[in-house]
């Protein structure tokens, strides 16, 4: 474990250009430093640990409540939402007059998970709502009128749109006319000009002041829950019975909110600390289930949420049946769920073929376009070959690869296409959409600052994409930062099983919390190969014989793959983030590389 590098901003290691041309730096500067020491002193918790609390801009007095968040604390009052109390007496009179209510969600995790928790709080006061998860490619995202008057020929009296419908004015005009009451629940950005409903929660709407703007629709449904379950004990509801364990469902709120990317900040770190705790207690048959097919054996963390769990479910609405989430979500059946679990688990593999096969061509396009390196976003487009269901994590990758905001769109034979696009952080793509939508340049679009989704006909490309660069140009170049921040140096005997139990308690780490960056100085890279799936797998070997497993992610092609793997038996600076691998029954911690560097000579 190394000393804390000395200076405002000092350089790291030396390191003024590494390999992917990145400056690296001590995240914390002076006064963080003596945060982080006052917090190790009141708090008596390890120097590495406090100094990544500081890192995340947590002062000592700040810092016990930070390393045990509680919801208790950090759970506002519901009816500061605006809407909120209207949704919830609507909710409330539906249920007690056993009204057939309607569930429209997103395709996505956000969406499923959203849409299981309101049915099972439905289902636990005794009614089974209709639901109803759109086609990505056929129906498109948001509430249409042809779902729409399907629920209502099934008898339906009450919508509920959960992770859209804030900007579906059209449909939701049809809703009322075919007699249904419309709730609306969702975060996505909003402009003033609300759609017709009798209550529209949205966090991020223009005369809300919670300050909940950073909550996934997830987390607005189970604040919205919370609402409902106040004004139904306040009615006496249930007098007869108990009330509902809201808080056993916190592992479907954990996982909407890590895989919709939102900031681990404030309340979503509470949702996502306790849902994790729920989630281990492996109550949720189709959780359960879908971890087995992914063969995790561990405790899950945000990575498994991440990168395992939420990969599966989105599966379902990327290539296969949209629905097929939200079925297994909602399963009580261990059968079902092992069938359910095991066709999302063929369908992300068949997911990561298709993707892996467009992001070749999208890269190449980039990389052959001699305009690309002085666009501030990236623009990658079809002739009707890409897979709708995967343009965003092609969007996702280029923007990983390219340091830039990127759209992916695939166009279909009609001429028009659906595009998504991923931002980096100060960007605010979703804004930028919305006026694209209002400049006439698409066909429609929304979002939030760091995904957007659009629909755009072949004609007005060109035009879309000087509208970005004007648009987006300046807060590209203002967000642009060249360099890596180092949260501490270790030694690969020192990044052991111990340091990363101890750091979890400054978890859960994700966007807005970022986790944890470790250089490693002067190890040898004693093994260095490329795998099949394009990585590149090492050994870095330190002088008192200690030896640390790391992998460098998609590395295959890149500045940092090529590095590493012309890199054997020389020693090298290398920094990245650190996991426990379990694997065969055994514990041993893992780096994944984010960068590397020649150490100085002399």
């Amino acid at each position: 474990m190394g000393e804390a590098t000395q200076g405002v901003g000092r350089v790291v290691l030396g390191v003024d250009k590494s390999v992917t041309g990145r400056r690296w730096v001590d995240r914390l500067d002076q006064g963080a430093r003596q945060r982080a020491l006052a917090i190790a002193q009141q708090t008596d918790i390890p120097e590495i640990l406090a100094r990544v609390v500081a890192g995340r801009g947590i002062g000592a007095d700040a810092a016990q409540a930070y390393l045990d968040p509680s919801l208790r604390d950090l759970l506002p009052d519901p009816s500061g939402l605006a809407g909120m109390e209207a949704a919830a007496e609507r909710l409330a009179d539906a249920i007690q007059a056993g009204e057939t209510i309607a569930i429209f969600g997103d395709y996505d995790v956000d969406g499923a998970t959203s849409a299981a928790l309101l049915a099972r709080f439905l289902r636990f006061c005794g009614i089974d709502p209709l639901i109803h998860i759109p086609d990505r490619i056929v129906e498109g995202y948001g509430p249409n009128d042809a779902a729409i008057a399907s629920l209502a020929e099934a008898g339906a009296s009450l919508l509920v749109t959960v992770d859209c419908g804030s900007t579906s004015h059209e449909a939701l005009r049809f809703a009322k006319a075919r007699g249904l009451d419309t709730i609306v629940i969702d975060h996505h950005q909003i402009g003033t000009d609300l759609p017709e409903a009798v209550a529209i929660v949205n966090p991020n709407r223009q005369d809300d002041l919670s300050g909940q703007g950073h909550l996934a629709a997830v987390g607005v449904v189970f604040l919205t829950l919370v609402a409902v379950n106040r004004v139904l004990r306040q009615r006496g509801a249930y007098a007869r019975g108990g009330e509902p364990g809201l808080l056993g469902w916190l592992d479907l709120v954990a996982l909407g909110t890590v895989a919709d990317v939102v900031p681990l900040v404030g309340l979503n770190r509470a949702y996502v600390r306790k849902g994790l705790l729920a989630l281990r207690g492996r109550h949720c048959v189709g959780l359960s289930a879908l971890a087995d097919a992914a063969r995790l054996n561990a405790p899950p963390d945000t990575y498994h949420l991440g990168f395992l769990l939420g990969p599966r479910i989105n599966a379902g609405g990327r290539i296969g049946d949209a629905g097929l989430g939200v079925r297994l979500l909602l399963s009580e059946d261990h059968a079902e769920a092992a069938d359910l679990a095991a066709t999302l688990d063929r369908l992300n593999r068949e997911r990561q073929e298709i993707e892996a096969a467009i992001l070749a061509e999208a890269v190449a396009m980039v990389e052959a376009d001699p305009a690309s390196g002085d666009r501030s976003v990236l623009l990658v487009h079809s002739e009707a070959d890409w897979h709708p269901g995967v343009v965003g994590l092609v969007a996702s990758r280029i923007k990983e690869r390219f340091a830039r905001p990127a759209f992916a769109i695939a166009f279909g034979p009609d001429g028009q296409g659906t595009g998504s696009g991923r931002s980096i952080p100060g960007v605010d793509l979703g804004g930028a959409v919305r006026e694209a939508v209002d400049a006439g340049l698409l066909v429609k679009g929304g979002g939030h600052a760091m995904a957007a989704g659009l629909t755009v006909t072949r004609d007005r490309i060109a035009d879309l994409s000087t509208f970005l660069e004007d648009r987006l140009g300046e807060a590209v170049a203002t967000s642009a930062d060249d360099s890596l921040k180092i949260d501490a140096l270790l030694t690969a005997r020192g990044a052991s099983v111990d340091v990363l139990t101890a750091l979890e308690a400054a978890g859960p780490f994700g966007s807005g919390s970022p986790q944890p960056v470790f250089a490693f100085p002067a190890h040898r890279l004693s093994y260095a190969d490329a795998t099949e799936q394009g990585h590149v797998r090492a050994t870095l070997s330190a002088g008192d014989g200690g030896r640390l497993k790391a992998i460098a992610f998609r590395a295959a092609g890149t500045p940092l793959g090529d590095a590493l793997l012309s890199g054997r038996q020389e020693m090298v600076h290398a920094a990245g983030t650190l996991r426990v691998d379990r694997w065969g029954g055994r514990e041993t911690v893992q780096l994944t590389v984010r960068d590397l560097a020649a150490p100085q000579s002399g």
